[in-house]
């Protein structure tokens, strides 16, 4: 038995690495979504450019002023005369906020009156402008005498690369697994083989782990390729165990693989296991919560979510990337994705096999 097992793994060895395309497909994406996620994806706010209206002209708007000119996340890019040239600013995308410090602004500061400063703010972007805001608010109210201090944890400089590269390991493990698994199963019906090999002493159990048994390991090898490089180029850091995040990429890896083999099962031509892989990895990946949290989402949306095995892979690799947990605070996940990956698998299976009878 394990004879004839290795013998089909080597075979598809063979065959994804003769083949270009699908040796560019175990380097390529990885290296490709994480230098497009670690530079090009960046939802953080550095010298937002934002106009300067100055309507008080005192000291204390001055002061303000200078406040602006020192944090680090604004850089005032113009100063309108007029309301038309700060809404022409606005409407033209040359600033993200207009500051407008209204007439009466010292003689309110001095009364201990609310400031009359209005901040305008292109809401084009949700996420910049919930940003610019909050910031705003922050330096135009000034230390407060009883002001606490916000301690962030895990992400103490909240770069946004750090909550998106973890992500990136499960999007590389989902579509590359998906994706082989589909084709490499499709090519054999596509150029006969499938037949001879039902014919050979092969059983359908030991020709099924040796169709998977392979992408299992490349799936390995994108997540190691990856972490090492999230870390080398990007410095993500990476406080729990790499045998945590093993763990979790098996018990996930159970649900791409089944994924693959129904969708062979469905599959005529290897464009149509693709694109049928993209038709499965879109929806999940959009609930998956690695871009937008879960608990935001409609309530409808997060009932969907919670039967996603990728929003619970998810969770494990940003807890053990950021945070250093271990399987006594994931294991609720865990549990997820051995009961969802199970349930897959096994379905996937006697479908293939009763496709094979």
């Amino acid at each position: 038995m394990r004879e004839r097992i290795l013998a089909i793994v080597r075979k598809e060895f063979l065959q994804v690495f003769r083949e270009p395309r699908l040796r560019l497909m175990l380097v390529g994406p990885p290296v490709i979504q994480l230098i497009v996620f670690g530079f090009a994806v960046n939802l953080d706010l550095d010298n937002a450019r934002i106009g300067w209206f100055d309507r008080d002209r005192t000291p204390e708007s001055r002061a303000l002023r200078a406040a602006f000119d020192g944090s680090p996340v604004f850089e005032i890019a113009a100063e309108p005369e007029t309301e038309a040239e700060a809404a022409a600013l606005l409407d033209h995308n040359r600033v993200l906020a207009v500051v407008s410090v209204m007439p009466g602004f010292a003689r309110d500061r001095a009364r201990g009156a609310p400031a009359a400063v209005q901040v305008l703010v292109d809401g084009t972007n949700s996420n910049n402008a919930a940003l610019v805001s909050s910031y705003a608010s922050r330096i135009i109210a000034g230390p407060a005498p009883e002001f606490a201090e916000p301690r962030v944890w895990f992400n103490p400089e909240l770069k946004s690369r750090y909550f998106f590269i973890p992500g990136v390991v499960m999007n590389i493990i989902t579509i590359i697994t998906l994706m082989l698994t589909a084709m490499a199963i499709v090519r054999e019906k596509e150029i006969g083989t499938m037949e001879q090999l039902l014919v050979t002493p092969i059983r359908p159990a030991e020709l099924i782990l040796g169709k998977t048994l392979p992408f299992l390991l490349v799936g390995l090898f994108d997540l190691f390729l990856v972490t090492a490089l999230g870390q080398a180029i990007f410095g993500v850091p990476f406080r729990g165990s790499i045998w945590t995040i093993v763990a979790g990429a098996l018990a996930f890896l159970m649900t791409t693989l089944g994924a693959g083999l129904f969708i062979s099962t469905v599959s005529r031509t290897q464009q149509q296991a693709m694109m049928s892989s993209f038709l499965f990895f879109m929806p999940s990946f959009m609930l998956s919560g690695f871009a937008f949290p879960v608990r935001n989402m409609p309530e409808p949306a997060q009932w969907i979510a919670a039967f996603n095995p990728q929003r619970y892979f998810v969770e494990i690799l940003r807890g053990v990337f950021l945070k250093g947990s271990a399987l006594d605070i994931l294991w609720p996940q865990f549990a997820a994705l051995v009961l969802l990956g199970g349930l897959i698998l096994a379905g996937s299976v006697a479908r293939f096999r009763s496709k094979l009878d």
